[in-house]
């Protein structure tokens, strides 16, 4: 798992996301979801790790096989404003 620190930084505001499947992370960085946790979990602080897995723990739009198929993007259409 070695990642420059920029891409390092984008796992993890992707992993932060609600609506960014780890299967989206997986497809542009080669990190399934294992990979993942074990990259937050060594960036983050405990209560932050805490608080991140709690967030995603069964969360359906983390995970493309338990998301609603009528959600095909992976942001929120107002999160990039210009």
């Amino acid at each position: 798992m070695q990642l420059s620190s920029e891409d390092a930084s984008r796992v993890i505001e992707m992993a932060w996301e609600d609506r960014t499947p780890f299967e989206a992370i997986e497809l542009q960085f080669g990190l399934n979801e294992s990979l993942v946790i074990k990259l937050m979990r060594s960036y983050l602080k405990p209560q932050s790790f805490k608080l991140w897995r709690k967030r995603v723990s069964g969360r359906a739009t983390k995970h493309l096989k338990m998301r609603n198929p009528e959600v095909s993007r992976g942001y929120c259409p107002t999160q990039y404003k210009h």
